[in-house]
C-alpha cells in the first residue's frame, strides 16, 4: 500500500490541524493505521493509532487532545490536533500495517511495514 500524507503547516501555540493520509494499492479496511512523529533530534514517537477492528490507542502526550479516524470509503486516515503545543512541532507520519495488532505494539514502528513520506508540523 502507498501512503500519501497532506494537512501540515504552521500553527500558534493553541491552534487546530487536520493530518490526513491517503492510501492506495490494497484493501485499506485491512490495514492497522498509525501517525507518528519525530520532532528534531529526537527519535520518532506514536502519537495515534487505528486497528483495522476500529480500537483506537492515544499517545499520554496528546490524549484528549487528538482524534484519529479513518474512513474506509475514500481510504484516508486522518489526525485532528487541538490545542496544539509547541513540542507537537516534528514531522508526522502515516503508518500501515496489514491485518491487526496488538495493542502492546501499536506504537512500535517495527510493528508497521508501509509509511508515507511525511508532513512538517511546526507549532509557535
Amino acid at each position: 500500500v502507498q501512503l500519501v500524507e497532506s494537512g501540515g503547516g504552521s500553527v500558534q501555540v493553541g491552534g487546530s490541524l487536520t493530518l490526513s493520509c491517503v492510501a492506495s494499492g490494497d484493501t485499506f479496511s485491512s490495514y492497522c493505521m498509525g501517525w507518528f512523529r519525530q520532532a528534531p533530534g529526537k527519535e520518532r514517537e506514536g502519537v495515534a493509532s487505528i486497528t483495522s477492528d476500529g480500537v483506537i490507542s492515544y499517545a499520554d502526550s496528546v490524549k484528549g487532545r487528538a482524534t484519529i479516524s479513518k474512513d474506509n470509503t475514500k481510504d484516508v486516515l486522518y489526525l485532528q490536533m487541538n490545542s496544539l503545543k509547541a513540542e507537537g512541532t516534528a514531522m508526522y507520519y502515516c503508518a500501515a500495517n496489514r491485518g491487526t495488532l496488538s495493542r502492546l505494539l501499536v506504537f512500535e514502528e517495527r510493528a508497521y511495514k508501509f509509511w508515507g513520506q511525511g508532513t512538517q508540523v511546526t507549532v509557535s
